[in-house]
Order: structure tokens, then C-alpha cells, then sequence
């Protein structure tokens, strides 16, 4: 029986990732020989991994809440902590939701939330045209992607409507950027890392408009750093939200739920 010439090479593959610092070589290996259809391909592959390049950039899509998406080139990745907030908002959709995903990047939250929820309408935006082009390839059918800053580019039929808001919104203080992993620091973009002088700037904004957005008793969610919890509480307080905290020790995740008033 013939072998797939690629297969003779997966220990060199191996080792050239170790070499290059990856910390999981022989799982990443694995992967690129499963993408890979010629030896040609696997080499640059490779060099690409070797060099720098998120796996998920080379591989051209990423596995969040077990189903692939599209990532391109100079996407942000979406993180496994985040799943945490998808779940999260799963459980408090209500039926025929309306989603509206802010900061989408490569929309996968929105359509992870969709899939997994009765979603009657989604939505979603990013302000980054290689992030609105990724996102429409995965959203598909399932909903409309908006190029805009925010809220901005959402159509005015949506204000008081919103159900589930997700704003996986940049949190990195600015002074931090540059201790990110090469990976982000180098790959993705900067304004979907950058969260201003505390890390929080973009967060304020999104919270200060959401009531505004929010159906009665809909919900904004957003992630945060666990030093960063107690300032966003108020921050969500401030713009009129009751503030939750939610934490997922096992995926190092903090999750902060800001709720509308209902109306009685």
C-alpha cells in the first residue's frame, strides 16, 4: 500500500515546529498535514508557522465552539475563552432572539450564538474592512454584516429591539499591547486589542449607547481582565445596566452581563 509522501514527514514537521517555539508542535503538525494536498503546500505551511504566523492564519480558519470558521490573514482570532460568553448568552436568549454581535471580527460569536440559540434575526459589524469580508463568509444566510464603527453602521429599526447584545470589545490596556504574544501583537490588528488607557475605553462606549439598543430586559455582554471586573461593574452600573459577573475558572474567562430595566 502507497503513503501519501506527506506522511513521511510529519517528525521533520515536527521538530522544525519546536524549533520555532511552538508549545503544541505535534498537534499543530497533525493539522497541517491535514491541510496541506502537496509536499509543496506542507513546506510553506511551514515556513509561514515557523515564522510567526497564529496557526489559524496559516490554516485559514479557526475551531470555536466546535465548528470551524474563516479567519484570514490579519484577523483577530477568536479566543476559547470566549466561548464562556456565547454559552452565557445562549442561556439567556430569549426565543426568536435578536442578536447583534459588536467587534465581530470573524463573526463567529454571532453564528455560534445563532446555531446554538432560536435566533430570529442577526446582526453584525466591525469596523475593520478584512473583519467584515471574513465575517460575511461565515455568517452567510444567517444574518446581515455591517462595516462601521459600533454601533454606527446598525439600521435604526433595531433600537429597543436588541435581545442579546455581544460586544467582545478590545480590553488590553494600551501599555500592555506590547507584551502580547508576538502572535496578536504582530498579526492581528491593533484595534481589536487596544482598549485605551485602562482598557476599558471601548467598553464605555458600548455601554453608554446599549440602553438605547436593548429590548426591555435584554442584555450586553462583554469579557474583561479579572483586575479590570470591579471598574466595569460601574462602568455598566453608570450607563443605567444592572451589572453581573460571571467566571469561568476553567477557561480563565470573565464575563460582565449588563441587563436593561423591564418594563412592568
Amino acid at each position: 500500500m502507497s503513503v501519501h509522501p506527506i506522511s513521511t514527514t510529519l517528525s521533520t514537521t515536527v521538530l522544525a515546529l519546536r524549533r520555532a517555539g511552538c508549545v503544541f508542535a505535534e498537534d499543530e503538525a497533525l493539522l497541517l498535514h491535514e491541510a496541506a494536498a502537496s509536499p509543496d503546500e506542507l513546506s510553506a505551511l511551514v515556513e509561514r508557522r515557523a515564522a510567526g504566523l497564529p496557526l489559524e492564519h496559516v490554516l485559514g480558519w479557526a475551531e470555536f465552539r466546535n465548528r470551524r470558521f474563516a479567519v484570514d490573514t490579519g484577523v483577530f482570532v477568536p479566543r476559547r475563552r470566549t466561548e464562556f460568553l456565547v454559552a452565557q448568552a445562549a442561556a439567556l436568549a430569549p426565543r426568536r432572539a435578536v442578536v447583534v454581535d459588536l467587534c465581530c471580527g470573524s463573526g463567529a460569536l454571532g453564528v455560534a450564538l445563532a446555531v446554538a440559540s432560536d435566533t430570529a434575526e442577526l446582526h453584525a459589524c466591525d469596523v475593520e474592512p478584512a473583519a467584515v469580508r471574513c465575517a460575511r463568509r461565515n455568517v452567510g444566510d444567517l444574518g446581515e454584516v455591517y462595516e462601521g464603527d459600533l454601533f454606527d453602521p446598525l439600521p435604526a429599526r433595531l433600537r429597543g429591539r436588541v435581545d442579546v447584545l455581544l460586544a467582545n470589545v478590545p480590553y488590553v490596556p494600551t501599555a500592555d499591547v506590547e507584551l502580547l504574544p508576538a502572535e496578536a501583537r504582530v498579526h492581528e490588528p491593533r484595534v481589536a486589542l487596544d482598549g485605551g488607557g485602562d482598557g476599558l475605553d471601548v467598553m464605555r462606549r458600548v455601554a453608554a449607547e446599549a440602553p438605547e439598543w436593548l429590548a426591555p430586559g435584554g442584555s450586553l455582554l462583554v469579557e474583561a481582565g479579572e483586575r479590570q471586573r470591579d471598574t466595569a461593574v460601574e462602568v455598566l452600573r453608570a450607563a443605567g445596566l444592572t451589572p453581573r459577573v460571571l467566571v469561568s475558572e476553567e477557561l480563565y474567562a470573565t464575563v460582565l452581563v449588563g441587563t436593561a430595566l423591564r418594563i412592568t
